[in-house]
């Protein structure tokens, strides 16, 4: 017997309630370390550091995720505390490093994606 309409939407609305109970439990920090990890997991891919780097190379792609966690990055470090935000800027550059390395034709100096929050990297 399948499930009538209205029962699946009430089903969708107490998943979803649920995670807003959940994600509500959840300090600022965490939730910002682990978007940030998602970030810097995605663009090392994104920069060739996979596996099958052939196939998953896009530094297109790459860029936009380096913007967002150098955004991030700068913008929540301050909260984050030296350890945390440590952490991720030593990531941030592994990867823009990684990007660079990739690169073709590399960015001038500070042009790089996500040196207009982080300055220059080398």
């Amino acid at each position: 017997m399948s499930e009538s309409p209205q029962s699946h939407i009430h089903s969708q609305e107490r998943d979803s309630n649920a995670a807003a109970r959940d994600i509500a439990e959840v300090p600022a920090i965490e939730v910002i370390n682990t978007v940030s990890v998602h970030l810097l997991s995605a663009a090392a891919v994104k920069c060739g550091l996979a596996d099958d780097p052939a196939t998953q190379l896009d530094l297109d792609e790459a860029r936009k995720l380096i913007n967002a966690l150098a955004g991030l990055v700068t913008a929540s470090a301050p909260d984050l505390g030296d350890q945390h935000a440590r952490a991720l800027r030593d990531g941030l550059r592994s990867v823009q490093l990684a990007f660079r390395e990739a690169s073709a034709v590399p960015d001038a100096p500070g042009k790089g994606p996500g040196e207009k929050y982080t300055g220059p990297v080398n």
